[in-house]
Order: structure tokens, then sequence, then C-alpha cells
């Protein structure tokens, strides 16, 4: 127990003090000090009284003067000195000696030595001087009964007390708000031993500064950070201040979460305090001196030796690290169903794979090697994360035994549907690798689960995901031809049904497609680079890229359609009439692309030019494959392009208004019934719209065929030509004055652009122009140039419209 210095003096021979107290009746009765050095201040000796007194324990006289306990103390004095004492009972009557030692701040005692260390010293004086005088003292010679022999052994009887002790005296020693620590036994003396083992595990300082007492009937009286108790002293196991450890009655107990307390413990029941000889208080470097030693420790220690021989490593001598490994790697090596009790915790596996990684390769595979057999069993056998060991960091022996002992696990967690592919089973693939084990039977099933995975990232998030360019992905597809080629048929077959995604989740991927020289025209499209912005070139670019005839195979047909129009696009009237007259509609039958040229013609804008010849191209190509619904809505796409030529015939709104209603359980889509109404307003504003068709359009009743004559008469090629065409402007007050009463909504869209378009236009008509359209309106005959002058007076449109609705329903009516 001798100590060292840290930066303390010892100076001279420490002043003594001996204080007595005798029981009234003799000659010297009463407490008083016998004996007192000259060096010490008076306000010394009243605090020195406070702590040396001495109260015998609640119970029977004991039969000798040893059964009562020891007061051995070291107390800190208000001056920042201390004060080392031991006080005994001196006989039945209650009387006793106390001898004690005063240290000035800044000083130690002679040699350094621990304050415990001088338990039951020869230098303890049993009664005062004779003469008064205490005799200096410069050598205090440590206690036989705290030899290492006698404290191990007394740790290892309070083996399961250790642990919280020492977790509970970290605490006090360094935090004075944190408590005070109190230790029950049935003898004074192993009071002692509970505190030199403390001044054993805590950094020498603290040792030096722990303040101590063997014994106090009322643990709240006392000062100390350690207090000794007897099972008759005050109990105080109720009062949150104290930290009790009762070893008289308590059980010990059990764990506890301080990993450093844990490691002590362990080291003083191996016998082995020389191991806090430095600095005990870094759990790393501790940890590996325990289990270089051959101490066996628990996982969380293990973890923290290893993070820190990791961190180490560089320095660390190579019968330090042979032993660490060999430490941290004892017993044989885990393997499925014999040693699962054995495995790593997590943080362990964390640690042991990280100090793996600094020693491989750099030293020699014998010190390495237990290691790595050791980090790549446990991550197979508990899931963590696999190491990338090399061919050389295993021996021969270790080697076999793992390929012998891992392989099922191996193959369970190459097949593991919960895991993703391209993560923990590409890394067991490795391992697999490493170790010789078949897997190649696994290899197409793995594949295809990579192969969904690429496609699922990129089409999760729409980007080009990290999936196609982890290392281990790459190294397995050039290790492993039969997983690349499983792979590339995934890919090609995903491909094949969801092109754009597979294209995305490619792209800028390090995957080396190069290495297949045939087949795969899916997966070749999907990796073509863009190619020309004329749609249609691009698309025969990528058939030409597929290699295969979309006649002989016409799924290409449909893969290179969806990559030329992606994401939903659709190809204009042109494009699907090209395209249907170019491959043939046998073609797009089996490739299953007729749809898309249907919807394109469907879903078309109305300003596509080219809608009602493919409309017309998918009637004559599909005729018995439509349904009632697109049959009659391809018809009306048909109509709109015969609007305004010699094949339009005759009645074409009713013709127009029969289709948009004809299937009331399959409508025509509103983009088709949209462009319908508004081909069908535009010819009629395109001259003189036939009586017959206006008024089929008076009286219709159809609230979007109003609204879209509305928006045409409205716009500006309406009003252009009404600034620029006097008959355009007659032929539009007769259209719009025309069948007044019909329907309450003709009123309201035929006054609107009498009043919104029609007024504001002829206003701003010179007189010669005016002239013309009276001219135009009094060849119409029927009044229509006596309605048009009482509608153009300032103030008259109000007037105008009862007039015209007489006049209207006699002469524009038709009969029924």
């Amino acid at each position: 127990m001798a100590g060292r210095e840290f930066g303390h003096r010892e100076g001279p021979a420490p002043a003594q003090l001996h204080y007595t107290w005798t029981p009234s009746g003799s000659g010297d009765s009463g407490a008083r000090f016998t004996a007192v050095g000259a060096d010490v201040p008076p306000g010394v000796l009243r605090e020195a009284e406070r702590l040396i007194g001495y109260e015998r324990p609640e119970r029977t006289v004991a039969e000798h003067l040893n059964g009562f306990p020891t007061v051995f103390s070291f107390s800190e004095l208000a001056d920042g000195g201390r004060l080392l004492s031991r006080s005994v009972c001196t006989g039945a009557d209650a009387g006793f000696h106390a001898h004690a030692f005063l240290l000035p701040s800044g000083t130690r005692l002679p040699d350094g030595v621990l304050p415990i260390s001088t338990w039951e010293s020869p230098r303890w004086a049993q009664a005062a001087p004779p003469d008064g005088r205490p005799e200096p003292v410069d050598r205090v010679e440590p206690s036989g009964l705290l030899r290492k022999e006698a404290l191990v052994a007394f740790a290892v009887s309070r083996a399961g007390w250790l642990a919280p002790f020492f977790a509970d005296l970290r605490a006090v020693a360094a935090d004075p708000g944190a408590g005070q620590l109190v230790v029950v036994e049935h003898d004074s003396a192993d009071v002692a031993r509970w505190i030199a083992l403390a001044c054993t595990v805590l950094p020498r300082e603290q040792a030096h500064r722990l303040t101590f007492t063997t014994y106090t009937r009322d643990p709240r009286q006392a000062r100390q950070q350690l207090v000794g108790a007897l099972p008759s002293s005050e109990s105080v196991a109720d009062d949150r201040r104290y930290r009790v450890h009762d070893r008289t009655s308590d059980q010990p107990s059990g764990p506890v979460s301080d990993t450093w307390a844990e490691v002590c413990a362990r080291i003083w029941c191996a016998g082995r305090p020389d191991l806090f000889r430095d600095d005990p208080e870094d759990l790393g470097p501790l940890a590996v001196s325990a289990l270089v030693a051959g101490i066996d420790l628990r996982t969380d220690a293990r973890a923290a030796a290893a993070s820190w021989a990791a961190e180490q490593a560089g320095v660390l001598p190579d019968d330090t690290l042979t032993a660490l490994v060999a430490g941290l790697c004892g017993g044989p090596v885990p393997h499925l169903g014999s040693r699962s009790a054995s495995l790593p915790g997590e943080a362990e596996q964390a640690a042991l794979a990280a100090l793996l990684a600094r020693l491989d390769g750099r030293v020699t595979a014998a010190v390495s090697a237990p290691l790595a057999a050791r980090v790549l069993a446990s991550a197979v056998l508990a899931h963590g994360p696999v190491p990338a060991l090399r061919a050389g960091s295993l021996t021969t022996r270790a080697h076999d035994d793992l390929a012998r002992d891992l392989a099922p696990s191996l193959r369970a967690g190459i097949a593991d549907t919960n895991e993703p592919a391209a993560g923990r089973p590409l890394a067991l693939l490795r391992a697999a690798d490493l170790l010789d084990v078949d897997c190649q039977d696994q290899l197409p099933e793995l594949a295809e689960r990579l192969a969904r995975e690429l496609v699922d990232a990129s089409a999760s998030d729409g980007a080009s995901p990290a999936v196609g360019r982890p290392p281990a992905l790459l190294d397995a597809v050039h290790t492993h031809p039969e997983l690349r080629v499983a792979l590339f048929g995934s890919l090609d077959t995903l491909a094949a049904a969801e092109p754009a995604p597979v294209a995305r989740a490619l792209k800028d991927s390090e995957l080396p497609l190069g290495l297949q020289q045939s087949g795969l025209p899916h997966l070749r499209m999907c990796v073509a680079p863009a190619g020309p912005d004329d749609r249609l070139d691009r698309l025969h670019g990528l058939l030409r890229t597929a290699g295969v005839s979309p006649h002989a195979d016409p799924t290409v047909l449909r893969t290179a359609l969806r990559l030329t129009w992606p994401g939903g696009e659709l190809p204009t009237g042109q494009e699907a009439s090209l395209l249907l007259k170019e491959l043939g509609s046998d073609t797009h039958r089996a490739a299953g692309t007729r749809e898309l040229l249907i919807e394109a013609a469907l879903a078309a804008p109305p300003d596509d030019p080219g809608i009602p010849a493919l409309a017309t191209d998918l009637l004559r190509c599909f005729t018995t494959e439509l349904g009632p619904g697109r049959r009659t809505a391809l018809l009306l796409l048909e109509f709109t392009g015969l609007l305004g030529t010699g094949s339009e015939g005759e009645e074409w709104v009713g013709r127009v208004l029969e289709l948009t209603s004809a299937t009331a359980a399959d409508p025509v889509p509103d983009t088709v019934a949209e462009r319908a109404f508004q081909a069908l307003a535009w010819r009629l504003l395109e001259g003189a719209a036939p009586e017959n068709e206006l008024y089929a359009l008076a009286r219709s009743a159809e609230p979007r065929l109003l609204a879209a004559y509305e928006r045409a008469g409205r716009s500006e090629r309406v009003a252009d030509r009404l600034r620029t065409g006097p008959a355009y402007v007659a032929d539009r007050f007769c259209d719009w004055s025309a069948f007044p009463g019909t329907y309450p909504a003709w009123d309201e869209t035929r006054t609107t652009l009498l009043t919104k378009v029609l007024r504001p236009a002829v206003r701003a008509l010179s007189v010669e122009d005016q002239g013309a359209v009276e001219a135009a309106l009094d060849h119409a005959g029927r009044g229509k140039l006596d309605a048009f002058r009482a509608w153009n007076r300032p103030g008259a449109l109000g007037r105008l419209a009862g007039r015209l609705s007489g006049r209207g329903r006699r002469v524009e009516q038709p009969g029924g």
C-alpha cells in the first residue's frame, strides 16, 4: 500500500495530538489533551476535539477491549489541513485514548504512504507520553493487516458487494455533493479493509484526499466521505443522502451499470491489484490490462478495451496486442448451437470490428487471425455488420473451422428475404467466397431480389439510386458470372414491364453491362444514350439498339414506346398514325400498344390536328375490338375532321349531340366531347350558319356546347373577322338575334355575344363599312335591316329584345 508523490511535499515530521477521556472517580477524570505538538494552532485543537471523540456501541460490555471498534479517521480541517487519528477504548468503563497526526495543507505522511495504510501501525500510541511531549515521527510503517494476500481474500469474500461499492465510491470521490458512502460491517477492521480496497482503485490523488472513518455510532454526525458503522449504529438506510452498503444483512445487489466498477471488482477477485498501478480511472487501459492478464470481463468492458486498443494500436507492443486478442477471443469461436452465450453484444461487436480494421494487414496473421475469426463468426451469428476480410486474414485452421461451422448460417442469411439484398446478403456472399462455401444455387434468387430493389428504389424517389454503385454489388457481379447473368436477365425482364424505372435505376450505374455481348434487348434500350429530339427518330434508334425486330418480338416495341413517351406522355395524332401505319395493327396487338394509340386519340388536346385522321385509322384497324364507348368517341373525333369539308353532311349539331350522349353507361371522355363541341362551334361561326343547325343549337340546352360557342364567339379570331368583314358582321347579327325565347341559356348566350362582342365591333366600323353591313342585312330580308337599325341606336338594345322575340317566332321558328 506504499504510495507515490503527485506534486505534494511530505514536509517535516507531522505534529501529534494525544487526547484522553477518563471516567469520573479517577484521579484525572474528564476529557483533555494530554500531549500536543508545539506547532498545533489553538483553533485546530478545538476542531480536532470534535473529530477524535469516541462513542461506545450500544451493546453489552465486551469481555475484552479488542471487542470494541477502533475509530480510525482521516478528516479534512477548516484550514485545508488533514487530521489522521486513531481512537480506542481503554477500559470497560468507557474511557478512551486518541492519537492523531496533523498534516498541514499540501503535505502528506512520511514516505507518501496512504493514510489507510497506517491502520494498526506500531507508530500509534496506546497512551499519552508520560512527559506530555510526543516524540517526533519521521516514518509510519504500514499495517500488516492490509497486505495484498489479506485484501485479496477479503475482496473474494465480498465479491457480490464490490462492484456496487466501487460505483458509489467513484461518485462520492468525484463530487462532494454526491452524498456519503456508509459501509456496515460487524468489525471496524473490515471497514478498514473496504477503505483500503477503495484507495487502491481510485486515482492516487483522489486516494490521498479521500476522508473516512472506520466507525461511528451515528453516521449523520460524521463529516467524512466514507463512513464505517456497526449493525448497532443508527441506521440511515432510508436517507437518500447516504449510499449504504450493509454487508451484515443485505444480499449483493446484482450487476451494476458502471463498467469501471465492475472491472475493478473482477480485478480484485482475480488477485491482481497490481493492475491499478497506473491511473485506474481510465476504463480503456484498465480493461486492456485485465484482459492481457487473463481476466474475463463483461461484454461492455470488452467493448471499452477493444475501442481503446483500436485507438492506440499504432503504439501498443506486439506482445500486448497478442495477449489482448487472446483475451478478447478466449475460448472456441462461437458457432450455431454450441456457444450462443458467448456471442458479443452490439457494442462489443462494433469495437472488435474496429480493432480488426486497425490490425488486419498491419500485424502478423498469428496476431490478428483469432480476432478476424471471432469478428466474422459473431457478425454472421449475431446479425452484425459483416467485415470485409482479406484472403490472408485467416489461418488455414480458422478458415476450415469457420467454413464448417458457418456454412448453414451463411446460406440462410443470403436467402433471408427480410434483408435488403444489396446489404447483408451480399456481404454474406463475400464471406462465403472467402470461406469457399458453395452458394451457386442461391444466386438466381438473389439476383432477382437485387434487380427488384434497384427498380423499386428508383420508382420510389424518381432519382437514380446508389443501389447500383455499392462496392459489394459491383464486386459480386465481377466475381460471380452466374450472378451477373442472372441479375441482368432479371433486369431485362423488369425492363420489359417497367422500362422507365429501370432506365432511371441504371442511369450513371457502374454495373458492367458491357460484359454481356448478346441478348437483353429491353435492358439495352434502357441504358441507351439519349436520342434525337424527334421522338419517332428516337424510337427507331431504340429499336435498332434492341437488335430485335418488333415483328419478331413485339414486346420490344412496347418497351421502346414507353421509353420514348415516359411518365404518361402520349404520342401526337400524327405520330400515332405513323406508328400504326408503319408497324401494322397486328404488331401493336401483339405488343400490347394498341391501348396507347387509342389513349393518344381520346386524351389529345383540342389543338392537335392529327386526331381526326388517327380516329379514322383506329376505327379501320380495330373494328371488332372497340367497345361501344370508345367506338362512339372515335366516331365523334372522326366527325370533327369532316366538319367544313364536303363530307360533313347535314345535321351537325344533332349528330354531335347524339354521339356525346349515346352511351350513358360508358360516356364519351370529356376531352373528346370538348373537342367536338369546340369544332362544332367554330363550324357554326365560320359563315352564315344554316338555320336548322342554329335552331338545333338554340334548342340543345347543352351547357357545354353553348359554353364552347360563346368562347369561340368571344375569341380574337372572331373579333378580327368582325373588324374586317361587314358581311361577317351581318351573319353574326342574324345568328345572335335569332330564335329569342327558345331556351333561357340560348338567350343568355346570344345576348352576351350581341352586347360584349358585336356592339363594340359595330361601333368601331367606319361609316362605309356600316353601310355594307346594312346592305347585307337588307339583302337577307325578313326585317333584318330594321331590327339591326333599332338595335344599333344608343340605348335600344333593351327594347329590341321584345320586338325580336315576337318577330322571331313568326318568321324564323320552323313548324312542328
